[in-house]
């Protein structure tokens, strides 16, 4: 008998992988091993391919950057707004993938170059080409009365926009209207020459005149400016969403306190009560700090707004008030995003890491990235919480075109609705637990 003990005992210790005891064992293991894996490719492949499919024929759709032509160049036999205007009928015609220029007349625009810019400013447009007054007259008489103060850059602007999407105006627009100066200097240079040499005048009194003879000033409305402001609304705004995650796991023990011990247990309706103002005051604090962070490296936050149709570096929309507005938005944005995230905790339980990761990917690919670029599958990107955000953030930094009522009713919208889920998210995860899930 005690021999038979002493087996016994030894057959409970540690066994090799090929044990005759584990092969019942190594076949759940590895069932339950691989469905999992399965599971997590599939989830690999159908989420993470929003982020790249929101990049996705970006090359095709960049006609989607509507650039407006405008010739104000009213001269008789005009040769500035003509050469201009034909030139983007040329590469709207040849359909190469381009910008979409499309050639306006001044008329539509009261004859005022100002509207232009503003048409720029309300985002009606990504950029524009305007030909100056007088352009062709001015070039004329430079070269006729010897006016070495003549510059060619007088001629025509290039109006954008950089602080409503940086990246989208540095990689797509600023390098075709490089291209667009270099073949209108190509084109009209030799056409110009010509025409002096017709005249028989004297080409070495104004050089400048004759070439580049014309050329474009950039008119950046509101620039982005400064860097260190690049995390407020792009990187930085990928941890709101995790810290507003991750307030859960940390808050829950807290909470259960109320459920659990030498005590009552506090009603289950004023418990979720408990729970929702506890979160929406946590978050309040949280983006505070959150904030201070901006602050703190010396972002912009107290200067005056400027005119919208005229250049300005970091005019700050709501003056010496936008920090509070920053806060505010920063804490109803943690809000939108973070009462979804508690929700899908407390339904999916050990699962919620996946909810984070497809939380996180959805909301980068259409905060980040400009839906003009993506594919039409993605309009739905506009009512996502990140992309409010970023532009609310856009318009209290560099004063562009406000939308901000839009963008806290879209993410008080996000916030109600989670309100309303959170009860039966709570249910939920009560009944799981009874359970043993």
């Amino acid at each position: 008998m005690v021999e038979t003990g002493q087996k016994m005992e030894e057959s409970k210790g540690p066994v090799s992988f090929l044990d005759p005891a584990l092969r019942p064992v190594w076949k759940t293991v590895l069932l339950k091993w691989a469905r999992t894996v399965l599971m997590l490719c599939v989830f690999i492949l159908c989420v993470l391919s929003l982020y790249w499919a929101v990049q996705f024929n970006v090359e095709k759709n960049i006609p989607a950057l509507k650039v407006w032509v405008v010739d104000f160049d009213d001269a008789q036999d005009a040769l500035v707004g003509p050469a201009v205007t034909d030139l983007a009928e040329k590469i709207i015609a040849a359909d190469n993938g381009d910008l979409g220029y499309t050639v306006k007349p001044a008329s539509e625009f009261n004859n005022d170059p100002i509207a232009v810019r503003q048409a720029v400013y309300d985002e009606h447009c990504w950029a524009a080409i305007v030909v100056n007054a007088d352009a062709t007259r001015l070039l004329r008489d430079a070269v006729t009365t010897g006016n070495d103060s003549y510059d060619p850059s007088d001629a025509a602007q290039f109006i954008i926009l950089s602080a409503r999407d940086q990246t989208t105006v540095s990689s797509y627009i600023t390098p075709s209207f490089n291209a667009f100066e270099l073949q209108l200097r190509s084109e009209f240079g030799p056409q110009w020459v010509r025409s002096l040499a017709q005249q028989s005048a004297n080409l070495t009194r104004v050089p400048q005149a004759v070439n580049p003879a014309v050329g474009f000033t950039t008119l950046d409305l509101r620039p982005f400016a400064p860097a260190v402001a690049t995390p407020s609304v792009t990187i930085g705004l990928i941890y709101l969403i995790i810290l507003s995650f991750f307030s859960f796991p940390f808050l829950m023990p807290i909470h259960a306190t109320l459920l659990h011990g030498n005590h009552p247990p506090l009603k289950i309706p004023q418990w979720i009560l408990w729970r929702l103002l506890s979160s929406i005051a946590a978050y309040f604090f949280m983006s505070l700090f959150y904030s201070f962070v901006s602050l703190a490296f010396q972002i912009p936050f107290s200067n005056a707004p400027a005119p919208d149709t005229i250049s300005a570096e970091n005019p700050n929309a709501y003056g010496r008030g936008s920090f509070v507005v920053f806060w505010m938005l920063n804490w109803v944005g943690m809000a939108a995003l973070g009462l979804p995230c508690e929700n899908m905790a407390m339904v999916l339980g050990p699962f919620s890491p996946l909810w984070l990761i497809f939380w996180v990917i959805c909301n980068v690919s259409t905060g980040f990235y400009a839906l003009d670029l993506a594919p039409g599958f993605f309009k739905w990107g506009y009512a996502w919480p990140l992309h409010r955000i970023v532009e609310a953030l856009r318009t209290i930094l560099f004063g562009t075109h406000s939308r901000i009522g839009l963008d806290f009713g879209i993410l008080f919208a996000w916030v109600a609705v989670s309100l309303a889920f959170f009860p039966v998210a709570t249910f939920v995860m009560r009944w799981r637990m009874k359970r043993g899930w």
